[in-house]
């Protein structure tokens, strides 16, 4: 019977010389997760015991794009084939365990079809995975007497009769550990590239009487491998698309589904609607009732319930609250929070700061190492100066200030609530008391200054 432990073995040695690249295959992005990473995370959805990874010589660049996840490496120095490299991944593993050998171009194979062929080795020493398909070319064959297999042949091995079986092998496979090994150390190079083929075990354990199992995948797609740039670009578009399909079975409306791109996570509300041309990036949340507009692009970031991101804002590493309005051609970089009712215009730019409630920023300014308090009205053009060539300073606003249009707030600097800066004024000093501040040829003050208020015309 089989046991819940079960150590996975992913094949990952390829030196990928057809994606024309100075990268490993493996690490060339799906979806906004390498191709390598696509398959770790379905293995360890298993919970196995282990999980090897067969690489060659570029481990550290390897190494270096996949953290914090419980690995073991195994090198195959020299390449001989998929057979040498199962062997060497095999080697410190005990014989009472099931392997299931997954590979690392191939990123689509899913958790349901993995169980399926974990549950068919309940009845056979060897569970394959194949699957039957109009276009077989590429693929190593499936040989059947009476229906039970007894061989694959691969596709520069075939006879012109053999290349016409429309019965693929995927790679994907489950076995003993005990069986798997002795059927490994009898394999031969006896083929045209003179490799120890993998796919030789499975006449051998033909040869000893064994029942060989196959399992069919949900969909043919889960097993495309990629060994190109083309191959990249049509698995990329299944992803999108099976991505994009389960969002709008859950609700999420998404106007134009052929120019919407996922490149990570997305959690999601109620309501919430996607404007064309839209790209999500990393990990974003979206809360109820929000709106995208056309064109935006938004990384790493959660965006509140009844807030509207207006179109071609780019939004990355930011927090945005409650019934927001942010754009059009908005750019809020890393470490931005903003409170609710706060509205972004046209043109602007914020990093590291710091917005409180019904703050207005509308028109062509830049903000950056800021904490702004409520209702603050920041004029067209009007900047933070935070940085000197070597350090940066902060700007720190209070509550209700009006910032006149092109103004320049040399930082570090503060301006208590309820300050008025005149327009075009160059701001050096703090502002402690409330006033009116504006520059003629020095910084001046009108401390007995009231604000015009609003005049409501009639209706």
């Amino acid at each position: 019977m089989l046991k819940n432990e079960i150590i996975v073995i992913i094949l990952a040695a390829g030196k990928g010389t057809r994606m024309k690249s100075n990268y490993p295959k493996v690490l060339h992005y799906l979806g906004g997760k390498t191709i390598l990473e696509h398959v770790i995370q379905t293995a360890q959805s298993i919970k196995p015991k282990k999980i090897i990874i067969v690489y060659n010589s570029q481990k550290k660049i390897i190494f270096s794009n996949i953290h914090n996840i419980p690995i073991e490496w195994v090198i195959q120095k020299k390449p001989q084939g998929t057979g040498q490299a199962i062997l060497l991944a095999t080697e410190k593993i005990s014989d009472n365990k099931n392997i299931l050998v997954l590979y690392g171009d191939v990123p689509l194979i899913s958790i349901e079809s993995i169980q399926k062929l974990k549950k068919s080795k309940k009845k056979s020493k060897i569970s394959l995975l194949t699957v039957k398909t109009q276009n077989p070319y590429g693929y190593g064959r499936i040989l059947r007497e009476k229906g039970k297999v007894i061989g694959i042949i691969e596709e520069q091995d075939a006879t012109n009769t053999q290349k016409n079986i429309k019965e693929i092998y995927s790679g994907v496979f489950i076995a003993k550990s005990v069986d798997l090994k002795r059927w490994l150390k009898k394999i031969e190079k006896k083929n045209k590239k003179q490799e120890f083929y993998l796919t030789d075990i499975i006449s051998l354990a033909y040869l000893e009487g064994s029942f060989i199992k196959t399992v069919q995948p949900l969909n043919h797609e889960e097993i495309l491998g990629i060994n190109n740039k083309l191959q990249l670009s049509i698995l990329e578009k299944i992803f999108q698309k099976k991505q994009i399909n389960q969002l709008l079975i859950n609700g999420v409306t998404i106007k134009d589904p052929s120019h919407f791109i996922i490149r990570g996570t997305l959690k999601y509300g109620k309501n919430v609607e996607i404007d064309t041309g839209v790209i999500l990036e990393k990990n974003v949340v979206l809360g109820d009732d929000v709106k995208i507009g056309p064109g935006c692009i938004i990384k790493n970031s959660i965006i509140d319930s009844q807030t509207n991101i207006e179109a071609y804002t780019i939004i990355e590493n930011a927090k945005i609250g409650k019934s927001c309005v942010i754009g059009p051609f908005a750019h809020l970089r890393s470490n931005t929070l903003l409170n609710k009712n706060v509205q972004i215009g046209n043109f602007v730019e914020i990093k590291d700061s710091f917005i409180e409630k019904k703050s207005k920023i509308k028109h062509l300014s830049y903000l950056g190492n800021s904490e702004i308090g409520s209702n603050v009205n920041i004029g067209a053009g009007s900047i933070t100066c935070n940085y000197d060539g070597a350090n940066k300073f902060k700007t720190i606003i209070g509550d209700n200030v009006l910032v006149g249009s092109n103004t320049q707030l040399v930082a570090p600097i503060k301006i208590a609530k309820n300050t008025t800066i005149a327009a075009g004024t160059t701001l050096t000093k703090d502002i402690n008391t409330p006033c009116l501040v504006y520059n003629t040829k020095e910084q001046r003050y009108k401390k007995d200054w009231i604000r015009p208020n609003k005049i409501h015309k009639k209706k």
